[in-house]
């Protein structure tokens, strides 16, 4: 694989993974638009695993604490309500993490590969954009991560389930389900990518098992480099929005994917043949 296609790659995974965009759908209208080759699984693995570990290496406190606090329930030490209040979020989590887990092994290879298209892609940048600004808009802002309760962590899992969609955004359509519960943006953003933990694990394993099944080789040093790489951009990303989120709203994400689902509509009904780089040559 060329080096300008793996800095592309680990760019697009790393930036638009953590953030309310859609990382699955870029990866597929971006290599479309300018022509390039399907980067394969193995690439596929590398680069979820580089975001899988900046979000560990930014929350490594929070995951510190809730692995800790199993600990402390069977021990029986210290703080209880500190150790219920800990304990209780990492429970909502895996609530959270099932259905997308389990329909997502059920559909991965007969639904999902048939929506991968730029029409699909665009109208779900369209519309879960606009269910984003409603949510962070109309929404009261009065829960911290921990006031989620448990048929919120239900609802917000069952939400997740919506981004096996191409361009739905795993991170947007839970922070949209945190915010129409009205969760507060820092903590709704929180509680997203400590989702993303159980949900990236998921998707790398499943592809590495398909790899393994396949026999394909494995490309150590261009693997490597796209590890590298999309760590460093998923961690510029996730504390991008975390500063963000202190101070603003969402607005500017959500205006990204009107436009951006804008484009893609008209692409894919005007003019599907579209491509980037023969575009400028024409000119």
């Amino acid at each position: 694989m060329p080096t300008l296609q793996l800095i592309l790659l680990s760019f697009i995974q790393g930036i638009t993974e953590f953030l309310p965009i859609s990382s699955s759908g870029h990866l597929i209208i971006v290599p479309k638009l300018i022509g390039l080759e399907d980067q394969g699984l193995v690439m596929d693995v590398a680069v979820h695993l580089g975001t899988l570990l900046a979000v560990i290496i930014y929350f490594w406190r929070d995951i510190y604490r809730l692995l800790f606090s199993v600990v402390k329930i069977f021990l029986n030490t210290k703080s209880q309500s500190k150790v219920n209040s800990d304990f209780l979020l990492l429970t909502k989590l895996i609530i959270s993490s099932l259905p997308v887990i389990f329909i997502g092994l059920l559909l991965s290879k007969y639904l999902v590969i048939n929506l991968r298209t730029l029409e699909i892609i665009g109208w779900t940048t369209l519309i879960f954009g606009v269910l984003l600004f409603f949510a962070d808009k109309l929404s009261m802002t009065i829960l911290k991560i921990n006031h989620i309760s448990f048929s919120g962590a239900i609802f917000i899992g069952l939400m997740q389930v919506l981004a096996l969609i191409p361009g739905t955004s795993r991170s947007g359509i839970t922070m949209t389900a945190a915010r129409f519960l009205g969760v507060e943006r820092q903590d709704a953003a929180r509680f997203s990518m400590l989702l993303a933990i159980p949900a990236i694990l998921g998707a790398a394993s499943l592809k590495s098992y398909e790899i393994y099944v396949s026999g394909k080789d494995f490309m150590v040093i261009e693997a490597g480099i796209l590890v590298s790489l999309s760590f460093i951009f998923a961690l510029f990303a996730i504390t991008l929005l975390m500063a963000w989120l202190r101070r603003a709203n969402f607005t500017p994400f959500v205006i990204y994917r009107i436009v951006l689902g804008g484009i893609l509509i008209f692409i894919a009904y005007k003019a599907p043949e579209f491509n980037f780089w023969s575009y400028l040559e024409a000119y």
